[in-house]
């Protein structure tokens, strides 16, 4: 069995020292001219051999047992658990509140139906009117589709709003 030997670029060989996967001595050479050189062979009286540390390898972080999941609170414990200061709202307060809400669910909701009114009085059942615009028949079918999807997230929101309605006391 024949075994090759692969040089190893010299801006790599500090690295490699570092990470500790080898353990050989390193060598600073400058020559006449100034210019360093590392490497793993003493060229010659102009070579200075390096006082590198030991690698120092970092355990891995301990795993800590992951928290075991709670049961969710009942209404009945988490009341008896509520701090006595916690602030109240009373009754009257609350129903103002619900009352207002419902009026800008509401609204929205009437704005929002407005607005697919529009959509689907443009949209013409799948054949808007072209515009001067569209001469390209790509630019029609694009419009077309944009339509499309336009009332079918008007439609979703009508239908979310209107499940918002029924969820107020």
């Amino acid at each position: 069995m024949k075994i090759r030997r692969f040089p190893v670029p010299l801006a790599v060989l500090p690295l490699l020292f570092c990470s500790g996967l080898v353990q050989a001595q390193i060598y600073r050479c400058v020559d006449a001219a100034g210019h360093k050189e590392y490497t793993d062979r003493k060229k010659g009286s102009h070579c200075v051999a390096l006082d590198l540390p030991d690698p120092v390898i970092a355990a891995p972080p301990k795993r800590e047992a992951a928290p075991r999941p709670r049961a969710p609170a009942s209404p009945a414990t988490t009341a008896a658990t509520a701090p006595s200061a916690f602030p109240r709202v009373d009754s009257a307060e609350q129903k103002a509140r619900d009352a207002d809400r419902r009026q800008i669910l509401t609204d929205e909701l009437n704005a929002e139906m407005q607005k697919l009114g529009e959509l689907r009085r443009e949209y013409n059942n799948g054949e808007p009117e072209r515009r001067g615009d569209e001469r390209n028949y790509a630019k029609y079918q694009e419009r077309v589709a944009n339509l499309k999807g336009s009332i079918a997230r008007s439609e979703q929101n009508v239908e979310a709003l209107k499940r918002e309605i029924a969820n107020i006391r």
